[in-house]
């Protein structure tokens, strides 16, 4: 059975990720990308799904500490036994075109019997691979094959074949040293010869902790805003610049339940969010590299724009199940794929555009491909912005007209205006204005409750939704504007959950799913900022304070949480989740 989802950890190499527990065992790893079948699939099956363990034999008696080494994405977990300390050191290095997984076990007191298993299977744990040992480079390896991927395990002691899996049971004494490293390559290839780790693994140290020195100071919570930003570095693809939602599948938002999805994808939303606290906090290259992204994925029609996309651009991500996996404590069913891919989200360009502007702001200068893009994209929602959608929170119940999608709609058009106006771009700035204008008198019409002061989540309801806490974010309203007050006061009021906020009330029937979910943890920092712009200074830093308490030891946030069950819940880590907590933080700075 896997581990509760905040007792895991992350180590990557800006092309993958994979989850790491307390318990020294690698559960969830993707091959050679974010979103390429899994070879490690513990994590939502067992064992037997593929797993990477290195840990004391016998973990009775056994305290586990963890820590990132400085700012980087290096790994140190300390196993204290009663016999010895063993640490455990996890790296994926980086920027030398190679997909290495490299552990490192040092015992610095006494003697510990350790624990190794290196259980590979292909296919999301279902395709068990040929398993051989030969020989590169003068040294004895151990090669598992099966259809187009490849991989071989290096080490001083390689564990022995039994039954489908390797396993080693063996001592290590105070000053041992012991390196192991797991590649990927494709089958068809030779396997490569190795390289020194000592030499890499500084470097991506050095790239790490210097990366972090461009990051703001004088702000709340400033370490774990660091982690933060450095997490979001983790989700993005270096080649491609990409920027995936979660490294993971299927974690369940409701245990037990089927609120269950993949989030290894290029959401435009997530990423132009993560973009724009990216640029809050100083960092530009980045914007670069999304931007350009950006005009890969979405070149073509207009008409053909989709909310999501593969970490390369890619426009297929038909959604299926792995009936072959149990599920995350029992979470049915395991889902591939996203069938939000056809959705309707009138709200994304609003976030690309801020996210543009933002970039423009910094001093990032348009390219002729890059304004025409945004440009025709603008042309095209003013032909269609009064449709229904599917929003923000990819509702797969009716279609409708949600006032954080006409919202993100004026944002769109306001921020083509600005373009105009203010970086001396060309564009019908006039009709621009008048739509802009349009869809401002219809929210204000349609989307607010003047009865009980506050703003609805569609314009057929009286509920409400955490997502109209962006009003005053995105510059609607004033965030001390009356409404706005009024808003903040009924989001308390009926969305307030043990001092966190969920983000609507599922029982309304109104996202077409069964059960329900935890507090949103994207939902509670947004009520950071919206109290911060408020003038609500005083909640806004006591709540800050909550919810950065909710942090795993390594500073890492889940979707949501489940206050009442006090644990982590939903996909891990979660991009959304650390770029508010990011925004909030400049918020109240």
């Amino acid at each position: 059975m896997a581990l509760p989802i905040e007792d895991y950890a992350l180590v990557g190499d800006r092309g993958t990720a994979a989850l790491i527990g307390k318990d020294g065992s690698i559960d969830w790893l993707c091959l050679p990308r974010f979103d390429s079948p899994a070879c490690f699939a513990a994590l939502l099956g067992s064992p037997d799904n593929g797993r990477w363990l290195l840990a004391p034999a016998d973990l009775d008696g056994v305290t586990t500490s963890r820590t990132y080494v400085g700012n980087s994405a290096i790994l140190e977990t300390t196993f204290t036994t009663p016999t010895g300390v063993l640490v455990l050191r996890d790296v994926m290095p980086e920027g030398d075109g190679r997909a290495d997984l490299v552990r490192t076990i040092r015992c610095t007191e006494g003697t510990v019997r350790v624990r190794h298993e290196w259980v590979v299977r292909f296919d999301y744990g279902r395709v068990r691979p040929w398993v051989m040992r030969q020989h590169v480079g003068g040294q004895e390896v151990i090669v598992a094959t099966a259809g187009p991927d490849k991989l071989m395990l290096r080490g001083p002691r390689l564990p022995h074949a039994n039954d489908g899996r390797h396993d080693d049971e063996f001592d290590v004494s105070a000053g041992e040293v012991m390196t192991f490293s797991t590649t990927w390559v494709r089958s068809w290839r030779d396997l490569p010869e190795p390289l020194p780790f000592d030499d890499r693994i500084e470097a991506t140290r050095a790239e790490h902790e210097q990366w972090a020195l461009h990051c703001v100071e004088d702000i709340p919570h400033a370490q774990l805003v660091r982690r933060s930003l450095l997490t979001l570095r983790l989700l993005t693809h270096a080649e491609t610049g990409g920027i995936v939602a979660a490294p993971t599948t299927s974690l369940p938002e409701d245990f037990g339940g089927e609120r269950n999805w993949d989030y290894r994808f290029c959401w435009l939303r997530d990423a132009a969010l993560t973009l724009e606290s990216l640029l809050a906090a100083g960092y530009t290259d980045e914007a670069r590299d999304w931007r350009d992204w950006l005009l890969r994925a979405v070149a073509g029609d207009p008409e053909d724009l989709q909310i999501m996309y593969t970490v390369d651009g890619g426009r297929q991500l038909p959604e299926r199940g792995l009936p072959h996996l149990a599920g995350y404590e029992d979470s049915l069913p395991v889902r591939i794929g996203n069938a939000a891919v056809d959705q309707r989200q009138t709200d994304v360009l609003g976030e690309v555009m801020i996210a543009l502007e933002d970039a423009r702001n910094a001093g990032i200068a348009e390219t002729t491909q890059s304004w025409a893009l945004q440009r025709s994209l603008v042309e095209n929602l003013a032909e269609h912005w009064d449709q229904p959608d599917n929003g923000l929170w990819e509702i797969r119940g009716d279609l409708r007209h949600f006032t954080h999608s006409r919202v993100m709609v004026w944002v769109a058009f306001d921020r083509a205006v600005k373009a105009v106006e203010q970086h001396g771009l060309d564009g019908p700035v006039e009709r621009w204005r008048t739509l802009r204008d349009q869809v401002c008198e219809e929210i204000l019409e349609k989307g607010y409750d003047a009865e009980r002061g506050t703003f609805t989540q569609h314009y057929d309801t009286r509920e409400l939704d955490a997502s109209l806490l962006n009003i005053s974010l995105v510059g609607f309203l004033p965030g001390d504007d009356e409404r706005m007050l009024g808003t903040i006061r009924a989001i308390e009021e009926d969305l307030m959950h043990h001092g966190f906020l969920r983000r609507y009330r599922t029982q309304t029937g109104v996202d077409g799913l069964s059960g329900g979910e935890h507090p949103f943890l994207a939902c509670s920092f947004w009520l950071v900022s919206a109290y911060a712009r408020a003038g609500r200074r005083e909640d806004a830093h006591a709540l800050m304070d909550r919810l950065c308490a909710l942090a795993n030891d390594v500073g890492l946030l889940s979707e949501e949480y489940d206050v009442d069950g006090d644990r982590m819940a939903g996909n891990f880590p979660q991009a959304f989740s650390h770029l508010t907590l990011v925004q909030a933080a400049l918020a109240l700075r």
